[in-house]
């Protein structure tokens, strides 16, 4: 059975700070104004707190229902297809159309499950944003932040982003402290590959996801 789910220790703490940064205090630079990209992490944020002081008590009685907010309100601010095409590294190649499209869409259901479960274990946390230094006009930038610890060192943290056809600015990779998403999941996916090719890490993907929405 496919290992994805057993995860190291640097995995958690990566689940653990993606989940901070939309659940934890944001605080920006002080006297700067922030550029799109970290608005758009900020509004994010704010949504979800308050989506979730919303339905409290249906989160109490179903923790499930956190899986649709996630979708709904998270979820948009990634880029499902470009995170698909990195994690599968080279392997993307030797999937056809139709394996392309079931993995992006049981990768993002991985993620809605991961995100989900971080969040139901979540605390409080702050955020503060560092000083913008890219270019926009790049259409490639880094938000950098750091996680504020109580009793512990800072976390560094960076959302890799990009500005897409739509002149809307998506979210690519995460970084914590180093540790990229999308490159441990690159190495994750291309070791079951290795073992049983592209069309049984996809199934196994969904059929574990089936089983968690079950």
């Amino acid at each position: 059975m496919l290992n994805l789910f057993v995860k190291p220790v640097w995995f958690t703490l990566l689940l653990a700070m993606v989940t901070t940064l939309f659940l934890g205090s944001a605080v920006a630079v002080a006297d700067e104004a922030m550029p799109e990209p970290q608005a758009l992490v900020k509004d994010a944020s704010d949504r979800m707190l308050q989506a979730l002081k919303d339905n409290e008590e249906k989160i109490e009685e179903d923790p499930k229902f956190v899986y649709g907010l996630v979708d709904d309100i998270l979820l948009p601010n990634f880029d499902f297809a470009k995170m698909s095409k990195l994690a599968l590294g080279k392997n993307w190649r030797k999937a056809n159309p139709e394996q392309r499209e079931r993995f992006i869409e049981e990768f993002r259901l991985l993620l809605v499950r991961t995100y989900t479960t971080a969040m139901l274990e979540y605390s409080d946390e702050e955020i503060v944003f560092l000083p913008f230094r890219d270019d926009l006009a790049k259409k490639k930038v880094k938000v950098r932040m750091e996680i504020l610890q109580a009793g512990g060192p800072s976390i560094p943290m960076a959302l890799s982003m990009y500005l897409n056809k739509q002149d809307a600015w998506k979210v690519y990779d995460v970084k914590i402290d180093g540790i990229s998403l999308v490159t441990n999941y690159r190495s994750t996916f291309a070791t079951e590959i290795r073992k049983g090719g592209v069309a049984l890490l996809i199934d196994n993907l969904a059929a574990r996801n089936a089983k968690v929405k079950g």
